[in-house]
């Protein structure tokens, strides 16, 4: 059973979600502030934190860049109001994982929450394995059988991205932030340009597609 730490200061909002994530066979950890919850990490090992912005004291940037600062690679979740693209700029700066904004889906939340947990096992492991297919992190490779292709590195990190999160959608905006930095001079129009490569390498591969969802941006689908 997973491990999450909730930390939420409004009492109803905190209750919902320990709610939630019971209900889906997770084991919460709830706290209603980030000293609080610093106290449980210290003491508990927790798999992954949700996490609300504005808290009193110390808000959940400041939190998630308390632990990011120790070198935790604890997925980290923030659900928020806040919608503004510099707060998620911002969000993401400080090292969350992911950003949902209030009021927040249930389904969508748990399949976040899996898709993270994934990754966290992904990262640890440095490779991802979809069917046949398998890439290797470490050396930017994609291989299939006896074929084996040498990903440019942005290619190699947009599919792997993408792949780490199977179904789960991701805005031309967001797939910048991350590839290429917050702070990248080149436009929208680049992450179309590598999708676009991705697709012309991998055409016929059944193991994996990836699918423009019209007006949001991209997803990977794998093989059932």
């Amino acid at each position: 059973m997973f491990n999450i730490l909730v930390v939420e200061d409004d009492v109803s909002a905190r209750r919902f979600l320990e709610i939630v994530l019971r209900d889906a066979g997770y084991h919460p950890y709830c706290a209603e502030n980030a000293r609080e919850a610093l106290d449980i990490l210290s003491n508990n090992h927790i798999d992954l934190m949700i996490t609300d912005i504005m808290m009193p004291g110390m808000d959940g940037y400041q939190l998630t860049e308390e632990i990011r600062d120790d070198d935790s690679t604890l997925p980290i979740l923030m659900v928020t109001a806040k919608e503004a693209p510099r707060d998620r700029k911002r969000g993401f700066i400080v090292g969350t994982d992911d950003y949902m904004v209030k009021p927040v889906d249930e389904e969508e939340m748990l399949l976040r929450i899996k898709a993270l947990l994934r990754r966290a096992q992904i990262v640890s492991e440095r490779k991802i394995t979809v069917g046949a297919v398998t890439l290797a992190y470490d050396s930017l490779t994609v291989t299939r059988g006896q074929e084996r292709i040498t990903l440019p590195q942005k290619e190699f990190h947009l599919l792997y991205k993408l792949l780490s999160y199977p179904n789960i959608i991701f805005t031309r905006i967001q797939l910048m932030d991350e590839i290429w930095g917050v702070d990248s001079e080149s436009d929208e129009r680049t992450v179309n340009v590598h999708i676009n490569r991705l697709r012309e390498r991998f055409y016929g591969w059944p193991e994996f597609e990836i699918v423009t969802v019209r007006g949001l941006g991209y997803k990977a689908v794998r093989a059932e």
